[in-house]
């Protein structure tokens, strides 16, 4: 007999799969230039140049048994070593190497943190709108998700819901700014209070609660004045999970790190209980290659003027045409009211013109459509007046 919840997620794919192929199956239909696909949030800017300079740098002078054999379960020492550096002297904390444990991207990052958190009876809370994946990892794992429901149009953390929501059950809370879906970026103020209320429930019920911070987005911050408040600094029981799949445009090569911070209450035991998570997950060696490359690379980016010009575009575009859209600071999604109580019935409609949009109801905010606006930006042009025929059904 085979798992029923595993044949469940294996044919069942997520919404945003479900668009995606849908939108590929409709391009070979109509064309790709008449299909106007806002789902899916794959980098659509190059790896930077110092990616390439690295991997031939790697080729032309690394061993290649080196470069293409083992490393340390927990990843190559000289990544660790240049990831701890960099990070501590752009946030200012005190990471060692043996604070850093490498991965297969983002997802891997999560899981193996949740699973070495998680005992029987453990609860995990998220703040919608979130990435649908937190809740299939958490009960992955056997923990059970809960949703707090999301602070609109600000989409911040309401302290307050959170008080009320933490239990003598929660191992952790799980955070992500800039967030995937709205773009919003969590603030001081809203880490300050999100720590102290932890802070207040962990000696309430005498045992520490956990703070997972996803971070794949990170650099993705378009202007100037705005920056993204790294979780370390506000409460020391945080775990940072990173990926460089958006930051470097290297979502296929599925490379990222653990952070665990050195202030934690009893930080070796959550370092080594992540070793083991690795270990029992099958997670153990990242690929060693690309280790090395995103170790060449601390704080690159690609173009994220492109990204900004799209957002720019699309945003005002859309305003224009009079839709509710909430400003997104950072990532690469458009968080849109929609114009009906139901989200998935307008993104239904919204396929009678070839736009492919992602509910907000799998992000636990119904009521709103996410847009990945990480496409061509000749797409965003053409899809306008298919966006001004859509609306006008509503007026």
């Amino acid at each position: 007999m085979l798992s029923k919840d595993m044949l469940a997620l294996g044919t069942r794919r997520s919404v945003i799969r479900e668009i995606f192929e849908f939108g590929k199956k409709r391009a070979a239909e109509v064309g790709p230039e008449n299909v106007f696909d806002f789902s899916i949030g794959n980098p659509s800017i190059p790896a930077p140049e110092c990616v390439k300079k690295a991997i031939l740098e790697l080729l032309d002078k690394e061993d290649p048994c080196v470069l293409h054999g083992y490393t340390s379960a927990q990843g190559d020492p000289r990544a660790r070593r240049a990831i701890a550096d960099y990070v501590n002297k752009t946030h200012g904390v005190a990471l060692s190497p043996d604070d850093i444990y490498m991965t297969c991207g983002a997802a891997a990052s999560l899981i193996i943190s949740l699973k070495a958190m998680c005992v029987p009876g453990d609860e995990f809370i998220s703040f919608a709108p979130f990435f649908p994946e937190y809740k299939v990892f958490v009960e992955a794992v056997g923990g059970r998700f809960a949703v707090i429901p999301p602070d609109a149009p600000r989409f911040q953390i309401s302290a307050e819901q959170l008080r009320r929501t933490v239990n003598e059950h929660t191992k952790a809370v799980i955070i992500n700014s800039p967030n995937n879906p709205s773009g919003v970026i969590y603030s001081a103020e809203t880490l300050k209070s999100l720590a102290a209320v932890l802070e207040e429930k962990a000696r309430e019920y005498g045992h520490p609660i956990y703070l997972l911070a996803d971070e794949p987005y990170r650099e993705l911050v378009y202007d100037k004045n705005i920056t993204v408040p790294y979780p370390m600094k506000f409460y020391k029981n945080t775990i940072v999970c990173y990926s460089y799949s958006k930051s470097l445009s290297l979502p296929g090569e599925r490379i990222g790190y653990i952070a665990v911070s050195p202030e934690m209450e009893g930080s070796r035991d959550m370092y080594f209980a992540i070793c083991g998570a690795g270990r029992a997950l099958g997670y153990v060696c990242a690929p060693s290659m690309f280790q090395l490359a995103v170790a060449k690379c601390q704080g690159q980016t690609g173009d994220l003027e492109a990204y900004k010009a799209n957002r720019d575009l699309l945003y005002d575009g859309l305003t224009k045409l009079g839709f509710e859209c909430v400003h997104p600071d950072g990532a690469f999604y458009l968080f849109v009211k929609s114009p009906e109580a139901d989200d998935e019935a307008f993104c239904e409609k919204a396929k009678k013109y070839d736009l492919l949009l992602v509910a907000g109801a799998g992000f636990g905010a119904p009521g709103y459509v996410r847009l990945a606006y990480c496409v061509k930006k000749s797409m965003i042009e053409r899809s306008m007046p298919a966006f001004e025929k859509l609306i006008k059904e509503y007026r």
